[in-house]
């Protein structure tokens, strides 16, 4: 008797140690939102800085990642930045059924935030030119899904991903430099029929081993 209730006990352990991403009877679009891989700082181009040896690494771990998830995907978009072009690039390799788009609303700005100093060194406007762009974008990416099931890679910036999540857990936005974001790391939200949102994770960046985790102000060896 007992061994069969130990039987049971590790069968239905099993079958919870099993199960995926939360599922729906009507169609939800989940999103992959990926921050681009490390890169060079202090480059003074439209394009800003492209990856580093390390942030090529990255790409390439978040890649693995993704590849390993048991979903197909239906579309990859990036900002036109080089940093996240190049990072999606990378990642494009392991998806090759995919187009990558170039997307100019996903560009890293930033937004309000309470922090006084970084308010300082904003052109009057910027920010509310930024939050206009984000949530344009947002309308555009986090619409929900039609017909089945939509899994869509956005590879941008750590400002934009924060923001947004602070927006669907309907805390205010100026809070978003209050949270920390790792260089590829991945961000899971889940956009319902009703146009209501889940998140399911944020920064996870345990694809990348811990000497090679990199954050805004940290860097990393080559």
């Amino acid at each position: 008797m007992r061994f069969a209730v130990a039987s049971l006990l590790v069968l239905l352990l099993a079958g919870a140690a099993a199960a995926v991403l939360p599922s729906h009877e009507e169609p939800v679009r989940t999103l992959y939102l990926i921050r681009h891989g490390e890169y060079h700082h202090g480059v003074d181009a439209p394009d800003e800085g492209c990856l580093d040896a390390l942030g090529r690494q990255q790409a390439r771990l978040v890649a693995e990642r993704l590849d390993a998830l048991p979903v197909a995907f239906t579309s990859l978009q990036a900002s036109t930045l080089c940093r996240a072009r190049e990072t999606a690039e990378i990642v494009a390799v392991r998806f090759p059924e995919l187009t990558l788009t170039l997307h100019d609303d996903i560009r890293e700005c930033t937004p309000r935030t309470r922090r006084a100093d970084i308010m300082e060194r904003l052109e009057p406007g910027e920010a509310a030119a930024c939050e206009a762009s984000l949530i344009a974008a947002w309308e555009r990416i986090a619409r929900p899904a039609k017909g089945a099931d939509a899994h869509d890679i956005v590879i941008c910036h750590g400002n934009i991903i924060r923001w947004w999540l602070c927006r669907a857990l309907d805390v205010a936005p100026e809070a978003w430099l209050g949270l920390s974001i790792a260089n590829a790391s991945l961000t899971v939200m889940q956009v319902r029929a009703d146009g209501s949102v889940k998140v399911l994770s944020f920064a996870d960046s345990g694809h990348i081993p811990y000497g090679m985790t990199t954050y805004p102000g940290t860097e990393a060896p080559q």
